[in-house]
Parts: structure tokens; sequence; C-alpha cells
């Protein structure tokens, strides 16, 4: 089965990662897919990537918190492939910082790409969407810590709790034209990034309720099932992927 069989998804953040890994599933499920990541290399080692297992797979490096970059994306995508059904609002930035020493500027880099980079490439997308007259699905890469607070991590919570209200409130904008917005929340992931802490997957075993973080491809299991006709009845909604975590909220070092 291919369920994604001439679908065409854009994936922002997808070098690596957890957005690596939903590309490709999308890919293998037949998509065509555009990856996006800040560094060439890594978009372009994460499109061969796809294209070895045999899916289609374009690379579009870029910074995904510029507006300009994200329409030419979303052009190019369209261009391409003749239209765009899934966009992923994947990339992020996690600046950890004492908020009592936050500074502007760091505050603004958060902002600009957490936020104003999903905004964009929603927006974006949707107006795609709604020229095409095929409808699509829009899927915002929230966080745990926008649902229960994290040490150091104010800006980067608000910005994440910000993105579910964002799903929430364009219902009602989108449904009209049959284009679904939903959200994931995932918890503690492991990855080429959190595990170059050695004590990340111990740290995050003891305090999960299922004993263990999750894998990036349980994130992305939740992400292509959010965005897939299996959940065509599903928006505005937010998922939350954390092995329990939220529901027992025990911070890191017992905090």
């Amino acid at each position: 089965m291919a369920p994604f069989q001439q679908k065409t998804a854009v994936i922002t953040g997808a070098g690596q990662g957890i957005g690596f890994e939903i590309a490709r599933q999308l890919a293998l499920g037949g998509a065509t897919v555009i990856l996006n990541d800040l560094e060439p290399a890594l978009a372009r080692s994460a499109a061969e990537a796809v294209k070895r297992e045999g899916g289609v797979g374009y690379a579009f490096p870029g910074d995904a918190s510029d507006v300009g970059f994200i329409r030419e994306m979303v052009d190019f995508a369209a261009e391409k492939t003749g239209a765009i059904h899934v966009a992923i609002a994947n990339a992020g930035i996690t600046l950890f910082g004492p908020f009592l020493d936050f500074q502007p500027e760091s505050l603004r880099k958060v902002m600009d790409l957490n936020l104003g980079g999903s905004f964009f490439l929603a927006q974006a997308a949707a107006r795609q969407m709604v020229r095409q007259e095929t409808g699509g699905s829009i899927l915002l890469m929230s966080s745990v810590t926008g649902h229960l607070a994290h040490n150091n991590l104010v800006a980067y919570g608000m910005t994440k709790a910000a993105l579910e209200m964002m799903a929430r409130g364009l219902v009602a904008e989108l449904s009209p034209h049959s284009i679904r917005i939903n959200a994931l929340a995932p918890g503690a992931t492991l990855t080429e990034r959190t595990l170059e802490d050695r004590d990340y997957r111990q740290t995050w075993s003891a305090i999960t309720p299922l004993g263990k973080p999750a894998t990036v491809n349980d994130i992305a299991q939740a992400a292509l099932f959010l965005v897939s006709d299996v959940a065509g009845h599903i928006t505005g909604q937010t998922l939350v992927v954390d092995g329990g975590w939220t529901v027992m909220g025990v911070q890191p070092g017992g905090g």
C-alpha cells in the first residue's frame, strides 16, 4: 500500500532527526518530498538517502524563518510536482537560558523560526492548496514544553504553546477549503542532537512512565497519521507523544 501516492509534501528542518524520518516515511509511502534544512549538505544528504530507498526527494536548503524563502520553496514544490498536499513545519530552534538573563536577540531568533517560520509556511502552503482546490493537511511541530514548564526554556515553551493555538485558530479559516491543520507535541526523543548528551537516554528513561524516550519512528508514525486520509476528520487538535511524561510531569534532575 502507498497511502501518499501522488502526494507532495514539504517538510522544513528535514535534514536529520525527526524531520528526516517523517520525510523518509512519507517518501516510502509514495509521496514526493521536498526536504528543507538550513545546512545545504544536510538537505542534500537527506534527499539522497530518500532516493537510495526508492523514494522521490528534492533538497531545498535555506532559512525557514525567512518569509521570502518559504514562498520560494512552496512555489518550487508546486512547479516541480503540480501541487502541494502536505506541509510540515518542523524547523525550530531550542535556546536554553534563564528568564532574568534572556536577551532580546535570542527571543527574536526563537520567535522568528519557531513561530514566524511555521506561520508563513502554513500560509504559503494553504494559499497553494486553495488555488489547487484539492484541500490538504498542515502539521505544526509543538512540544511537551508547550504543556508543562521546563526550567530555562520559557521562550521555547511559549512558541510551542502558541503553535497549538495557531492550529486551533486556523480551523475556521481553512476548513471551508478542506484544509486540515493539527499540531504534534513530541516529548523527549532520541535524535542525533539529543544523543550528544551521554546522559540523555538514561535521564529520560528514568522519568518517562513508559520507561524510555521516544524514537524518531515513534514521532514520525504519529505525524503520518495526522497528515494522512485516515485522520480525515481531525483538525485543530494536538497529539502529545511523550510516553506519558506530561501526565506525571517529573522534571530532569527531580526538579
